[in-house]
């Protein structure tokens, strides 16, 4: 009887792609999740979608996907921390599936994300659509901040070159740890701030300039997966599947984030692997059900 109203509750909300595996669960279930900043503000609307759904309870853990803070993800689990799901930088999740820390079968990419700009609230908005006017306004700032996760290593090593001013910005770029660049911005502790734009826009008190030029840009993706010791394996990849799935999308797209189609999402960076995905799940319910 309780699979026969979750079910009914998934169809009503359209989430078929994610019925596979959450009719598979046959109790409740506690899910511990370890995630980046770059999803934070959409998963935060979609997990609670996905608790009053199934009846699980998500159990979440915040965190750089990459450095050396204490709340770094693979700090976490380096000092024995316990997680089922891990939502990460895609290159940051590869290195905990090459350790051994996260199953290659349940990596499913999620989405795009875009770096982005920010002055603080009510400051003039400089143009920076083209390369040449981005140079222009970081030579002409006072300060720039910029994350120490993906986006920041690249706006570091590789932006300021790309841009002929990594010698200008030696002196005032500065690499935030674990806070959101926006947060800096907004108290004036600097004029500029980069990172991506799913983590700038949640925060009040700055405002949102623009993507970088494309000629410049560096997309990042976010992927999720299992932990290769994951106790609620199965609760775990059916929120992957709720994630990824068509009901999702639009929460993912209005905090910023461009939502991996389909067929995208089921190769490696190499584009020699299957992955696990919704729709392979959907094909094995189908058999199951049929």
């Amino acid at each position: 009887m309780k699979r026969t109203v979750v079910a009914l509750n998934l169809a009503k909300l359209g989430l078929l792609s994610f019925l596979v595996l959450t009719t598979t669960v046959a109790r409740a279930s506690e899910v511990r999740v370890m995630i980046s900043g770059g999803l934070t503000a959409a998963y935060k609307e979609l997990v609670l979608q996905f608790e009053r759904t199934t009846g699980d309870t998500v159990v979440t853990a915040y965190g750089p996907s990459m450095g050396t803070t204490e709340n770094a993800i693979p700090v976490r689990l380096a000092r024995g921390e316990a997680a089922d799901v891990l939502i990460m930088v895609g290159d940051a999740l590869g290195l905990m599936i090459e350790q051994g820390r996260a199953d290659p079968a349940s990596r499913v990419d999620l989405v795009r994300s875009p770096i982005g700009m920010v002055v603080r609230a009510g400051a003039p908005k400089p143009d920076i659509s083209t390369p040449d006017a981005l140079k222009k306004m970081l030579l002409s700032a006072k300060s720039v901040a910029y994350s120490d996760s993906a986006s920041g290593v690249y706006v570091g090593t590789e932006l300021f070159k790309r841009l002929g001013v990594a010698d200008e910005m030696k002196d005032k770029a500065k690499m935030i740890p674990a806070e959101p660049v926006a947060g800096v911005v907004a108290r004036g502790e600097a004029e500029l701030g980069f990172q991506q734009i799913s983590e700038l826009l949640p925060i009040p008190g700055a405002d949102l300039v623009g993507p970088l030029p494309a000629e410049v840009q560096k997309i990042t993706i976010f992927s999720a997966g299992t932990t290769t010791n994951a106790k609620q394996s199965d609760a775990g990849k059916a929120l992957i599947a709720f994630l990824a799935s068509s009901a999702a999308a639009p929460i993912l797209t209005k905090a910023g984030l461009e939502p991996m189609p389909p067929q995208e999402s089921r190769r490696t960076p190499e584009g020699n692997r299957e992955r696990t995905t919704v729709e392979d799940r959907c094909s094995v319910v189908q058999r199951v059900t049929s």
